[in-house]
């Protein structure tokens, strides 16, 4: 099975990679789609006129139901949807990710995921207001929509039919085997090695921490999206709250390294020392793992949000702006703090072997361990919170993937194979799949962001129309009361 994943993560590096400039930067190779990611997020930002800044406090009075209508269609809530993304994104990106960014690219890492953050919300508003723009009600009453529907749809309007089925149909493929590197396999094998150290017991038995995940996992996927949805709108704040309070609280207890560990972000953001790169492996490490947390760009959360009810596709696009910022600007940047201020992310400290090994997960439960002896059990609880979300949600970004290439009927022959994988993730070793997992992420992209420009300007006109009506007070006269 290694064999098969490190075969891929070849094949896809010779896709990926390419020297910047025709020479690498500081000796490190810079992935073509981390360059991609960056200027599609600067354009949409200006393209949108800094949506993310400037429509932010309108984001949240859609997200607390200020502004429903009676011609809202869909099948979940504005609320649902952005829960059930943030469950996709909220995840061991933000635990495991972050570690292995700041272990592999240094402190400065944690300034360029903030940059990423901030771009990703342009990212995340215009192709989830694409996602509303082209989605489709089924026959049996659920939604299609996404990455798929935008880029055939779309583009077919734009007199690029066959190109835009070639590039759905690409990202068809690449979304469901993301859904079973990155939200599957590498959520339980991340999460029981957090867990094991913790519980003995499934180090020495893992394979019965697989079954329980399934059992539970399957009982969620099965029921289908408004389960997936109800489930996550629980489980999203207790999850936030919890990991939120426990990074508080150690950063609270360094409060006097605060100071230190923030000036040593920003000086290694633009550090040439060549320990972890230099400014270029900051860079890299920090978009990679900020896309891997976030999901800004790849085009997998407009899933999520294509089945809610709304009047108007960029009201949710508004709404997704929030994704981004929760996840990346906030949780991501408290774990990178307590990464910086416990100092475990040292090529010369204790922790080594798991740098080496690439047990993020397990890294930072070190981390937390070197406050309170017991933290590292919330951060078990934490984590496997964190794989269970996103487990559940990417089961239903593949399905649909599934569903658009082979059709409704095939749809539980996709959740039975994604229940048995996560067995799988419980024997299989852990390196391999964090490269596989982050090469298949960032291979989403390549298709959807090139979808994002040719569409983007659909997003401006539709955006301005909306502004003009908000303006107006037209909006406040429709929603309900």
């Amino acid at each position: 099975m290694n064999n098969f994943f490190s075969g891929i993560n070849s094949f896809l590096e010779t896709i990926l990679f390419f020297d910047i400039f025709f020479g690498s930067i500081d000796g490190v190779r810079v992935p073509f789609l981390v360059a991609w990611l960056i200027f599609g997020g600067i354009y949409l930002t200006f393209l949108t006129k800094f949506i993310n800044l400037r429509m932010f406090k309108h984001s949240f009075d859609i997200i607390r139901g200020r502004y429903r209508t009676a011609e809202d269609v869909g099948e979940i809530s504005p609320f649902g949807a952005l829960t059930t993304a943030l469950s996709a994104t909220v995840g061991l990106g933000n635990i495991a990710g972050v570690a292995l960014a700041v272990s592999l690219g240094g402190p400065g890492a944690t300034f360029w995921m903030i940059v990423a953050g901030f771009l990703g919300m342009s990212l995340k508003f215009t192709e989830v207001t694409l996602s509303l723009q082209h989605r489709v009600f089924l026959q049996d009453g659920s939604v299609m929509g996404g990455a798929m529907e935008y880029l055939s749809r779309g583009l077919a309007q734009k007199g690029y039919a066959k190109f835009g089925k070639v590039l759905a149909l690409v990202f068809a493929l690449f979304m469901i085997g993301g859904a079973i590197g990155g939200g599957n396999i590498f959520q339980v094998s991340q999460s029981l090695g957090a867990v094991s150290q913790e519980i003995p017991f499934f180090k020495d038995f893992p394979i019965i921490f697989g079954l329980v995940v399934t059992m539970f996992a399957g009982f969620v996927i099965i029921g289908g999206v408004t389960r997936i949805a109800k489930i996550t709108e629980f489980l999203v704040p207790i999850m936030a709250v919890i990991y939120i309070g426990a990074s508080l609280w150690i950063l609270a207890y360094h409060f006097e390294k605060l100071d230190d560990a923030i000036a040593i972000i920003f000086h290694e953001a633009f550090s040439t020392s060549a320990l972890y790169g230099g400014v270029a492996g900051a860079i890299v490490q920090g978009f990679q793992r900020a896309v891997f947390s976030s999901e800004a760009g790849i085009g997998s959360s407009p899933v999520a949000h294509a089945p809610v009810k709304t009047k108007y596709a960029v009201r949710q696009g508004l709404v997704a702006l929030y994704e981004p910022f929760i996840d990346t600007v906030v949780i991501c940047t408290m774990t990178a703090l307590v990464i910086v201020i416990t100092g475990v992310y040292a090529h010369d400290g204790a922790y080594m072997s798991l740098i080496e090994a690439k047990q993020g997960a397990a890294l930072t439960s070190a981390a937390y361990g070197t406050v309170v002896s017991w933290f590292p059990t919330i951060l078990s609880l934490s984590i496997t919170l964190f794989a269970f979300s996103t487990i559940i949600a990417w089961s239903y970004y593949g399905e649909r993937a599934w569903v658009f290439l082979f059709g409704t009927r095939y749809s539980m022959v996709y959740k039975l194979g994604y229940l048995l994988l996560i067995i799988l993730a419980t024997i299989t070793e852990t390196a391999v799949l964090v490269d596989f997992s982050f090469m298949l992420f960032l291979t989403m992209a390549l298709p959807n962001i090139l979808g994002l420009f040719i569409l983007g300007g659909d997003v401006k006109r539709e955006l301005e129309e909306y502004v003009a009506k908000l303006k107006s007070g037209a909006l406040d006269e429709e929603a309900l009361r």
